[in-house]
């Protein structure tokens, strides 16, 4: 991920950690569309939200304003 990357793709701020990067790819490849689909098809939660929270609590992103760790050397 590169700092030049459009914020407007993580709700407007930024991702806070790695699952929201994740959840910005599935978005953007159409695999997150597929998930929800299969969801509402079988009745099942397919668990996005709970496993998104989960990567961001585990690997948080730290540094500027946006999210994106930088070495400030």
């Amino acid at each position: 991920m590169t700092a030049d990357m459009p914020k407007q793709r993580f709700s407007g701020k930024g991702p806070t950690g790695l699952g929201d990067l994740v959840e910005a790819v599935t978005k953007a490849t159409g695999i997150k569309a597929a998930t929800e689909a299969v969801a509402k098809a079988t009745g099942k939660d397919c668990g996005c939200a709970k496993r998104r929270d989960k990567l961001n609590k585990i690997f948080p992103f730290r540094g500027g304003t946006d999210g994106v760790q930088r070495n400030e050397d």
